[in-house]
């Protein structure tokens, strides 16, 4: 063999052990990463399904929040890992993670255009049943009144629920009187403080701590201009988390929701309830109270966290009786807190409960809701 031939034929045999070296490197690598994947795929699937268990615990409920998150992250884990490894235990985690998709799907589908309103749409409406109202969470340490104030003034509704407003926030709204000449101002410098301003008059609005001493919650009847009056009820009770039960919010809607269920008056309820809209809690809360909830049907309206696209739920609520169609429901503007605005225009219409359904409790329902209650006795 010439020189020539031995020094191609070495060339090649370095060639062929660099690529062999190549080859098992990288099968090394997707090795590791469909370890890694399937890890991934055994959180999700047990944050998933951790939710299921019937307990106050703030770690387990706080998994109720992120379920659009955690479906799409099955989503694409599941199409990563099958894309490297089709081994037995890949399948089943693949079919796992299949199964747990269509679970948080069916919490979700709901409160998408795939489904039919729960609350339906007004046509035409008198101005004398009409009746708008703008819900914000201001964050308290949020200083940009001017962005709340003219907001507030662009989209002039007749009612304006303010939430987290300690001293400052109370002062800074002070331009607010001359528009709204009934309201009912609670500051306070805990992050539980309200403000509520209202176009139209109000009858016994009172401040009720319905569970905790320093977690106030409104209730007043506003009077329609053609002199039908509403029950409103303005609800912040405090968030579960890790460290800290849910029962306190639980049993504060419960109580709410009992109270809705004895009269066949129209009414509101409203506020940052701390719970997105998909939970057994809230669902609980609707087929108590027998409240429509405007969001089914029609979009998620997620309100909570301004700052992060990729990690925002519905937190902001408002719930109504039969009694109303929706004329609009709009998620607005960022005025620099961490939750968005949210605004409805509302038609009191004679025809209206015979044009929708209002959720109804069964015994199970009953049964929850003592359950809630019991836990904070």
């Amino acid at each position: 063999m010439t020189p020539e031939g031995a020094g191609a034929r070495l060339c090649v045999e370095i060639e062929q052990r660099l690529d062999g070296a190549g080859l098992r490197l990288i099968g090394i690598e997707l090795a590791y990463l469909s370890i890694a994947l399937e890890l991934v795929a055994l959180l999700l699937i047990v944050a998933t399904l951790l939710p299921l268990i019937p307990t106050n615990l703030g770690v387990i409920r706080s998994l109720d929040f992120p379920r659009l998150q955690i479906a799409v992250a099955l989503a694409a884990n599941c199409v990563g890992l099958l894309a490297i490894s089709r081994d037995g235990t890949a399948l089943t985690l693949a079919v796992a993670m299949v199964a747990a998709l269509a679970l948080q799907a069916s919490y979700i589908l709901p409160f998408t255009r795939l489904t039919a309103p729960q609350a339906k749409g007004a046509g035409l409406c008198r101005p004398d049943d009409r009746i708008s109202l703008l819900v914000l969470n201001v964050l308290q340490s949020n200083r940009n009144y001017g962005a709340a104030l003219d907001l507030i003034a662009t989209k002039a509704p007749d009612l304006v629920l303010l939430l987290e407003t300690d001293a400052g926030w109370h002062a800074a709204m002070a331009p607010l009187r001359a528009h709204y000449p009934h309201r009912v101002e609670h500051p306070q410098d805990n992050t539980y403080g309200l403000l509520f301003y209202s176009r139209l008059p109000l009858r016994d609005p009172t401040i009720r701590f319905l569970l905790q001493e320093d977690v106030p919650s409104l209730r007043t009847t506003v009077v329609l201009p053609s002199g039908e009056p509403v029950t409103f009820y303005g609800l912040h009770p405090r968030p579960p988390h890790p460290g800290h039960s849910s029962a306190p919010r639980d049993a504060e809607l419960v109580v709410v929701a009992r109270e809705v269920a004895k009269t066949k008056d129209s009414t509101i309820v409203a506020g940052d309830l701390n719970d997105v809209a998909w939970s057994h809690t809230n669902r609980l809360f609707q087929n108590i109270s027998g409240l429509l909830d405007p969001r089914q049907g029609r979009g998620l309206f997620s309100t909570f966290h301004a700052q992060y696209p990729f990690a925002r739920w519905p937190l902001d609520h408002i719930f109504f009786s039969e009694h109303f169609l929706l004329s609009d429901m709009q998620r607005l503007n960022d005025v620099g807190s961490d939750h968005f605005p949210i605004w409805v225009d509302l038609c009191r219409a004679p025809h209206a409960p015979a044009q929708q359904v209002a959720p109804e409790a069964s015994e199970q329902d009953h049964r929850d809701a003592e359950k809630a209650i019991e836990a904070v006795r």
